[in-house]
């Protein structure tokens, strides 16, 4: 394969959004598409693709963009591709932007897991980590107004020991076990690839960072920027507006403090009655002569987060969290954006009483976040780090790496109350003990205005990462994936295990997952795993143990169940086992077990929304929580099975 471009910027780049300076052309729609060929992942290199329009140089089918390519056709190769794949569209540059003289930009809200990116054939720039924006200046590269652009981008979704998350793929040919075929090709732990909005920006030739942090009433401010050559003798100034846009402080300067008289803080939902509450600040930037160079806006949410040995505290107040796990998951579209899909999922999340998620197992969507600032739902911001096997140094500065990009892109949302470092990293390993004490240091440095998690899976005695954390999740499947069927042990392990990890760090405890999967309909008495039955007893269970940890002296932090919705996975879950073949030799192999149906059924709302039996256990639970009331547990006993 030929050489890839550098990287031209370490970060995404301010949200696009139309201002007095700048102005945004959506790319979104139906791009033409191709995959490379799994045994000849290299074909679109070689043969330069990117050099002329798709449909010249063979086939193409049509591709919504976003979306995710494995869920739109019928095509099983194509939902089960993993390597490269080629899309590419025309764009048309307005007149105006190039004699404007300004700065023209191409992008990308995520593209999953790596990509290079082409204007009229030539190679711009490359990025590696999916989930986090991708920005390229293709100014140079773009025709007279009067013709048309041709975008190309490679997409790659092959994960290996040194990406974030990790992956593997494996070639099976041995044909005691693959009958007659040979070179199969096998896959694990692919994420499934997508690609978010992509947009065209003209912006001035100024780049501009916009940092803040907002104690009660106080803003503090820093507006960084980087000049072209010859743009020189530059001002800056904040004006901050409420949510009306009135005008409610003023400063010239670059760098400084605001104080809002009688401020309106930002709450969670069910925390204020005007929760969410939003200011808008301004930034401009000025040349010598007053003329405006660039402005931009963002939303500013006024509020204290603090957190220790007795927890944490918003504005003063305590937290507990009510809150679930979610995924980027929807029927046709996968992990593609869709405006309608985020308004659906933030009423169903305040229809429960909900005033938190976590963005499991990776970024979300930067409109998704939007929304979360202003309905007041908090967010703990996960990295993809997902499952991690391995610790080496090389993943360890790719793991800051991808930190780093992320605290520059949320840093400043009120919604976000923690960074997720990982999510159930094999940490009993050895190495988790530096690995996560160096990725820890990295992201603090980055911003330490927030605690640092992880979603743990491995037990208390072994963990070597929460030495490294500010506050402990832990991802529990008591009576599911351990002692299945034995609810009466859920209240009793559960209690134990949390306890263990408090008294062992005398840090905020909480569970960020537990749950059971169930087949929608599916109806058991006595319950059966895979019922609804099944599915409301174990949250029973979940939730007396919860109300008996909120009693004791664990400082218990939150609940979090898994899932919001049932979501598609890969089929089946991989296992390892010992293998036996005709008693005569024996070997360790990684299988897929048949455990999925239909994709992972854990949520308690279909992947078409619709609910199921146990959303109503959880409204109920999170909205008497959410009051003060006592805890529905005697409430809801008619949900058990007779004794």
């Amino acid at each position: 394969m030929q050489e890839l471009p550098p990287a031209q910027y370490t970060w995404g780049g301010l949200y696009p959004r139309d201002t007095a300076t700048r102005e945004v052309k959506s790319l979104d729609g139906i791009w033409n598409f191709r995959l490379s060929p799994k045994d000849d992942p290299d074909k679109g290199f070689r043969e330069e693709w990117y050099s002329a329009p798709l449909a010249s140089s063979g086939d193409v089918i049509a591709m919504a963009v976003p979306s995710s390519y494995n869920d739109v056709t019928q095509d099983k190769d194509l939902r089960d591709h993993v390597g490269w794949a080629w899309y590419d569209t025309f764009f048309m540059t307005p007149r105006r932007w190039l004699e404007d003289g300004e700065r023209v930009l191409v992008r990308l809200g995520s593209v999953h897991y790596s990509c290079v990116v082409y204007v009229n054939g030539v190679a711009i720039t490359a990025h590696e980590g999916g989930h986090l924006p991708v920005l390229a200046d293709v100014t140079l590269a773009v025709k007279p107004a009067d013709q048309a652009n041709l975008l190309t981008v490679a997409v790659n979704n092959v994960l290996t020991n040194e990406t974030i998350p990790q992956g593997e793929i494996q070639y099976k040919t041995d044909e005691t076990i693959h009958c007659c075929v040979t070179a199969v090709f096998f896959a694990c732990a692919i994420k499934y690839q997508y690609m978010r909005c992509i947009s065209l920006v003209i912006i001035p030739k100024v780049d501009l960072l916009i940092l803040f942090n907002c104690p009660t009433g106080v803003l503090n401010f820093t507006i960084d920027y980087v000049a072209a050559a010859g743009v020189t003798d530059l001002s800056c100034s904040v004006d901050v507006f409420d949510a009306n846009m009135s005008s409610v402080a003023h400063a010239d300067a670059c760098q400084g403090t605001i104080t809002i008289s009688n401020p309106q803080l930002w709450w969670p939902y069910l925390m204020d009655p005007k929760p969410g509450y939003l200011y808008t600040l301004r930034a401009s930037i000025k040349a010598a002569d007053g003329s405006l160079v660039d402005q931009y806006p963002i939303r500013v949410g006024l509020r204290a987060l603090s957190w220790g040995a007795t927890g944490i505290s918003l504005n003063g107040k305590p937290l507990y969290i009510r809150g679930c796990g979610k995924h980027e998951d929807s029927d046709i579209r996968g992990k593609g954006f869709d405006p309608a899909l985020v308004v659906k999922d933030f009423s169903l999340l305040k229809w429960l009483g909900a005033n938190a998620f976590r963005t499991s197992h990776y970024p979300y969507a930067e409109e998704i976040m939007d929304q979360a600032d202003a309905e007041g739902i908090m967010v703990i911001d996960e990295s993809p780090a997902v499952n991690l096997r391995t610790f080496d140094e090389t993943l360890a500065s790719r793991h800051s790496e991808v930190m780093r990009e992320l605290v520059r892109r949320d840093k400043n949302r009120p919604a976000v109350i923690s960074w997720s470092l990982a999510n159930e990293p094999r940490s009993y390993q050895a190495a988790a003990t530096s690995y996560f004490a160096n990725v820890s240091a990295s992201t603090r440095a980055a911003d330490g205005t927030r605690p640092l998690t992880a979603a743990i899976n491995a037990q208390y005695d072994v963990d070597l990462a929460a030495p490294s954390l500010d506050v402990i999740w832990v991802n529990r499947y008591y009576s599911w994936y351990s002692d299945t069927g034995h609810l009466e042990l859920v209240q009793q392990q559960v209690v134990t295990d949390l306890t263990r990890w408090y008294n062992k760090y005398n840090k905020p405890v909480g569970v960020s997952e537990y749950g059971a999967d169930a087949v929608p309909g599916l109806h058991m008495d006595p319950a059966y795993t895979w019922s609804e039955e099944y599915q409301m007893q174990l949250f029973l269970g979940n939730f007396a143990a919860f109300d008996e940890l909120r009693g004791s002296s664990v400082v218990f932090m939150g609940e979090m169940f898994w899932n919001f919705a049932d979501f598609m996975t890969q089929q089946g879950r991989k296992i390892l086992i010992y293998f036996s073949l005709f008693s005569y030799f024996s070997r360790k192999i990684k299988i897929r077990s048949t455990g999925r149906a239909g994709g992972n059924k854990k949520g308690v709302f279909t992947r078409s929304r619709q609910p199921k039996p146990t959303s109503f256990l959880v409204r109920d639970r999170y909205l008497n929580l959410a009051s003060g009331k006592q805890s529905p547990q005697e409430s809801c006993r008619w949900f058990k099975s007779t004794p």
